[in-house]
């Protein structure tokens, strides 16, 4: 699986305290496996984010994604429940 990452993606990670850099790095690792293992609660968004996927890194902080084609994914945004707005 090819992960891409915007610059959004980028600059938001950047400002992460060093923990949740390192749950986000475990979870990639997890999502490359399966995106779907039960562990990163993936789920559908809905409303202007329709078309976009997000799972869980903690409990406060989500990745923000698409799926480009069957094996390339789009990470567009990492924070808190902000990301969606």
């Amino acid at each position: 699986m090819t992960i891409h990452v915007t610059p959004r993606f980028i600059k938001s990670y950047k400002k992460l305290p060093t923990r949740i850099q390192s749950a986000a790095e475990e979870r990639r690792k997890l999502f490359i496996e399966n995106p779907f293992n039960p562990q990163l609660k993936t789920h559908k968004l809905q409303g202007k984010n329709h078309e976009c996927w997000s799972f869980w890194v903690t409990r406060e902080y989500r990745i923000k994604f698409i799926f480009l084609q069957e094996k390339e994914i789009l990470f567009l945004d990492i924070g808190t429940h902000d990301i969606y707005q």
